[in-house]
């Protein structure tokens, strides 16, 4: 992420602005790695959060909450100790580096004034938060590294405090852009972006893809063989962007991958104009949490869903291996009509084999062409014992059959719902609609009771996708399967119109019709939004069947999402995500 020197710069002097003078009121630690702290400054309550994650470190304000352990972390027990009710005196970052320092006096048990410095180093996997006291000595971090993890920096109580082995580059306001440029377009072998990015201090790669976009230069080209033109270019980029760090001249934003701007895929404290679709923010901290709070969803959804991901993964694999055995039984009992026939020629020629013989050739008169078939023989039995032999084969081979038919069948049908709740758990996008998807795992058995409760009572029901035709019908669709039986089964009228994809395991599709007469083209739009939010979301060519609701029925005993329909046609359609985005409504 582009949590360069620069945003680094842009965040250090907000918090300087904001927090000198504050006081710290409660200090919490929800995470193993993550600090909320409560501050009251300039009549505002904040919360300031730092955060030593691997992937996400940072240092902002933010509104989000979240839920704290029931018993504070040892780090989180200290820092209330040294820091609590103490008085902000200064925030200050280090030369271009990805640090930032929080000066804070406090009284001490014995009610003398004393001084601490909490640092948060962004500094991805090697990120943490450490306190020191006013002489730089370690009092405890948030990680430890020990002389077995790095013997040049230790961070461990009772350690001097180091900084970190500075970079070989400059900083933004010790450069002359016209020189540094002129230098590297005389042997510069790689292309211009990486040229920035190893020669200045506090540049990510995304701020110096920034510079060459805004220059117009192609980034297959090396520095030293760039026209004139674009060298002239890059000067006065690169010298327009140093003179708005050094100034703070700064625009903090999100880009986005889509015009919907949902989904935030970078930020900077800089306008970013190599991105289509970019949102501007008053304060770099208000974009930090609007962009790692989506973050921060998508990861916690991710790892909700991982669970439950595991449970079908597995339940399908067990139903997988067990088709695969019962198959293997159907084969082992497919001559059973066979078994019959030898019975039946041996009883109906009793008195023509004779004893001990180990085959026998009879006529099977059950044959159109009347020809001989050759029966095995045990010479120990009678021909009646062989007879009799072969009818008990045949009526174990028979039961077999029988019951293993329908083992298939219930094996079949318990693929088909596991897969269309996997399927349905691939579009869930909130922490609810996982839940609810866990809740009907619990109640099939699938998960432990204590899913049962997974919900919150207080919570209400997710509710259905809804859609628009371009004819001005409604268009409903499931997002899991008690809210398929639910729409299918309770809300829709026998007027409107049910869609599902043939043999593919999908939502129920409702197209609320208020008794009037559906137009082909809302048709055609209701089985695309079928098709997309089905297991063939990536294919062509896909079958969706529809009929009147009135025809949709849901067999006895059958599991969450099953139904039967009758009367129905097909339309053939290609799912289409960018109707999909055009026709939502909710």
């Amino acid at each position: 992420m582009p949590f360069d020197g620069i945003v680094v710069k842009a965040i250090a002097e907000e918090l300087s602005e904001t927090l000198t003078g504050g006081r710290i009121e409660k200090i919490f630690q929800p995470e193993s790695d993550e600090i909320i702290i409560n501050v009251r400054a300039k009549g505002q309550n904040l919360k300031l959060l730092l955060s030593a994650s691997p992937n996400y470190p940072r240092i902002h304000f933010t509104d989000t909450s979240k839920e704290n352990p029931a018993s504070p972390p040892v780090f989180c027990m200290l820092l209330r100790k040294h820091l609590s009710g103490g008085k902000i005196t200064g925030v200050e970052f280090h030369d271009f580096e990805r640090i930032i320092s929080l000066y804070i006096e406090s009284l001490n048990e014995l009610g003398d004034l004393t001084a601490k410095h909490l640092i948060i180093e962004i500094m991805g996997r090697h990120s943490n938060i450490i306190l020191t006291n006013d002489e730089g000595r370690i009092l405890d971090s948030i990680k430890h590294v020990g002389n077995e993890v790095s013997r040049v920096r230790e961070v461990m109580p009772g350690k001097q405090y180091i900084l970190p082995p500075p970079q070989d580059k400059s900083t933004p306001q010790s450069i002359d852009s016209d020189k540094l440029i002129d230098e590297g377009a005389l042997s510069c072998q790689s292309n211009a972006d990486k040229f920035l990015l190893n020669s200045i201090k506090g540049f990510s790669p995304l701020l110096c893809r920034e510079i060459t976009y805004l220059s117009g230069i192609d980034d297959r080209i090396s520095l030293k063989d760039l026209p004139q033109e674009k060298i002239t270019n890059l000067k006065n980029v690169l010298k327009h962007t140093l003179e708005s760090i050094i100034a703070s001249d700064f625009m903090p934003c999100l880009a986005f991958d889509s015009e919907d701007m949902v989904k935030p895929i970078d930020f900077h404290c800089l306008n970013l104009k190599q991105y289509k679709f970019v949102r501007h923010y008053p304060t770099m901290s208000q974009a930090l949490d609007a962009f790692y709070r989506e973050k921060d969803r998508a990861e916690r959804t991710k790892q909700k869903k991982s669970d439950v991901l595991k449970v079908l993964n597995n339940n399908l694999d067990r139903c997988n291996k067990k088709l695969s055995l019962q198959q293997e039984k159907m084969r082992e009992v497919s001559d059973r009509d066979e078994l019959k026939l030898f019975g039946e020629l041996l009883t109906a020629n009793i008195y023509s084999i004779p004893k001990n013989a180990r085959s026998v050739t009879l006529l099977n008169y059950y044959s159109e062409n009347n020809e001989n078939i050759e029966i095995p023989l045990d010479p120990d039995l009678t021909p009646q014992e062989n007879a009799q032999k072969y009818f008990k084969q045949y009526a174990k081979a028979k039961s077999a059959y029988l019951s293993t038919s329908k083992q298939i069948e219930e094996t079949v049908k318990e693929i088909e719902y596991l897969e269309g709740v996997l399927q349905m758990l691939d579009y869930c996008n909130t922490l609810q609609e996982i839940n609810e998807v866990r809740q009907e795992l619990a109640e099939e058995g699938y998960l432990s009771k204590k899913n049962k409760n997974s919900v919150n009572k207080k919570d209400k029901p997710s509710l259905p996708h809804r859609f628009r035709s371009s004819d001005g019908f409604d268009i409903l669709v499931g997002k899991n399967n008690r809210q398929n039986d639910l729409l299918t089964l309770k809300q829709a009228s026998n007027w409107d119109i049910w869609l599902h994809t043939r043999n593919i395991p999908g939502s129920h599709v409702i197209i609320k019709s208020n008794r009037q007469s559906i137009p082909d083209s809302t048709l055609l739009e209701a089985a695309i939004i079928a098709a997309y939010h089905s297991k063939a979301k990536n294919s062509s060519n896909t079958p969706v069947d529809y009929t009147a609701v009135k025809n949709v029925k849901k067999p006895p005993g059958a599991k969450p999402g099953m139904v039967n329909y009758d009367n129905f046609k097909t339309i053939i359609v290609t799912p289409d995500e960018t109707l999909i985005k055009k026709l939502r409504v909710d």
